[in-house]
């Protein structure tokens, strides 16, 4: 037995985790709803950034719950982001996942524009009146395809996860999102990801559960 190695049961990892995560926390407080949230997207990356750069807007929760206890469906930017969705317990609501980058008209269509699949998803997605959540967690082109649209007037979901990561517009894509007058959860800064994008669903998930 090597020495300092905590011995805990397969079943209680989760559990010990969060109580790490805790422990690290400290005293810092979070708004109802939002401390779940973060502590889930903090277990998937073992990054406390997220403790300060995840902002939830007011209504961004109970939003989500009217829409998935409605039945809506959850349009992704990536098939990581859908695959990490837990589908068990989404399934009893009755909604979808969705994700349109394999769509052959997608990619044509996205060919013949010059313009990335990811935004023709959007505008794809937006044709749907049950797409209520966007979970964007890779593509900044999708996020600006989708705050243009919704300042057009042309869809107004009741959630949009903008947690695009990387480097060309993924913080300006995060600020358009901040103006566009729908509830949001999102990443400040370069950080974020799919994973993180399923991460913030399945805490939603597990609050409805609960």
């Amino acid at each position: 037995m090597l020495d300092g190695i905590e011995i805990v049961k397969p079943e209680d990892i989760e559990k010990r985790s969060f109580e790490m995560i805790t422990e690290i926390l400290g005293e810092k407080e979070f708004p109802p709803f939002h401390e779940s949230i973060i502590k889930r997207v903090i277990h998937t990356t073992a990054d406390f950034d997220f403790a300060e750069i995840l902002k939830i807007s007011n209504t961004a929760v109970p939003k989500a719950f009217e829409a998935i206890k409605s039945g809506c469906n959850i349009v992704t930017d990536t098939k990581m982001a859908s695959a990490g969705i837990n589908r068990r317990l989404f399934s009893r609501f009755g909604g979808q996942i969705v994700c349109y980058m394999d769509d052959e008209t997608v990619a044509s269509e996205a060919k013949e524009r010059n313009v990335t699949r990811a935004s023709i998803c959007m505008e794809k997605a937006a044709k749907d009146g049950n797409n209520k959540i966007f979970a964007i967690g890779n593509a900044p082109t999708a996020l600006i395809r989708l705050a243009e649209l919704i300042q057009a007037g042309v869809i107004s979901p009741s959630l949009v996860i903008g947690v695009p990561v990387g480097f060309v517009n993924v913080v300006e894509s995060k600020e358009l999102l901040k103006t566009a007058g729908v509830p949001y959860i999102l990443s400040e800064g370069r950080k974020g990801g799919s994973n993180i994008a399923a991460a913030i669903l399945n805490a939603i998930l597990i609050m409805l559960r609960d």
